[in-house]
């Protein structure tokens, strides 16, 4: 029988980091056809999709922040300013965000994460259906993920 030693270590190592992210991006390019067709295409890096309103004085009244990879368009920040809620900005923002991965970037779905007290009834009244619920993300908080078809 071999024996085997090893040792493990818990700081945070941005090359270990970095190094494991390609030999896990290779396994599972090895492991999936699908993933395997999107090496060396323009579809296989993730690009910033970024919309903001600004006010009359030029300041940030709100803002979507996401990312399109392969055909999904990935919403990861949006928010309105208090002031400028209920005048329909994070619908506008969200449009926006959603045409530009439609019409621009080819994308046929989008996504989103979001917590009880955030927004999952806006996302849903915009179309979105829930498709994952995590009870407790944080303790006391629940986390919803939705997805949309575009088109």
């Amino acid at each position: 029988m071999v024996s085997r030693m090893f040792r493990m270590e818990t700081e945070v190592d941005k090359d270990r980091r970095d190094l494991l992210r390609i030999r896990l991006r290779d396994t599972n390019t090895a492991a999936s056809p699908v993933l395997r067709a999107l090496r060396g295409t323009p579809d296989e890096r993730e690009l910033p999709l970024h919309v903001w309103v600004l006010d009359g004085a030029g300041n940030l009244a709100g803002g979507l922040v996401g990312h399109t990879w392969t055909t999904w368009l990935h919403v990861t920040y949006l928010w309105v300013d208090e002031r400028h809620r209920g005048a329909s900005l994070g619908s506008r923002l969200l449009t926006e965000a959603e045409r530009i991965a439609r019409d621009e970037r080819g994308c046929a779905m989008s996504r989103v994460e979001t917590w009880d007290f955030q927004a999952p009834e806006f996302y849903r009244k915009r179309g979105y259906d829930v498709v994952c619920v995590i009870p407790d993300y944080p303790p006391g908080i629940t986390e919803f993920t939705l997805t949309k078809r575009l088109g």
